[in-house]
């Protein structure tokens, strides 16, 4: 019998309630009012050099997103996944879905600047620390270890977030210095 932790049991309870609230008649409205948020605040920063992720249905969708920002002429990088972990790749079409079932540019051996001015982060949950419960493979939180000191602002975007008034997080895992919710 396998033994669940309480980040695990978080885990799960959160993802059953965004996958209800992904359901809702509302959630295109609060997608709008989330995309105008980010945007401000990404006008506001002025980052030249944005990791995003491409969105799975289950998550709250930033391809309007990347589409303005594109526009605006700003580099965009997204995760290429790699074994445990995964690295940026420039975003661009046409994306492909790979073994895991998330989409993602072709294979890119692209060149990335070092130093990225925001990186957006998807999130199901936080705890009363506010660091990430994320989806369980811990692909960021190994990411973040290698990349954090190359990324100045993190920013957690989550349609719904759940959080917990219980520290059920690691130390390794990933804090923001912005969440939008």
């Amino acid at each position: 019998m396998e033994h669940k932790t309480p980040k695990d049991q978080f885990r799960k309870d959160c993802f059953e309630r965004l996958k209800k609230a992904s359901k809702l008649p509302n959630r295109y409205a609060k997608d709008k009012r989330l995309q105008r948020e980010l945007l401000e605040y990404i006008n506001h920063l002025n980052p030249k050099v944005v990791m995003l992720y491409i969105p799975m249905k289950i998550e709250f969708d930033i391809s309007w997103i990347i589409k303005k920002l594109k526009q605006d002429c700003r580099l965009i990088y997204v995760p290429f996944m790699e074994n445990e972990s995964f690295r940026l790749v420039k975003y661009r079409l046409p994306l492909i879905k790979n073994s895991s079932g998330i989409k993602e540019p072709k294979c890119s051996k692209s060149f990335r600047k070092k130093d990225i001015d925001l990186a957006v982060v998807p999130v199901i949950g936080v705890d009363s620390t506010f660091k990430r419960v994320g989806f369980g493979r811990g692909m960021y939180d190994r990411f973040f270890e290698k990349e954090k000191k190359n990324i100045k602002t993190t920013l957690f975007i989550a349609r719904y977030l759940c959080i917990s008034e219980d520290i059920v997080t690691n130390a390794h895992d990933v804090s923001p210095d912005i969440i939008i919710a």
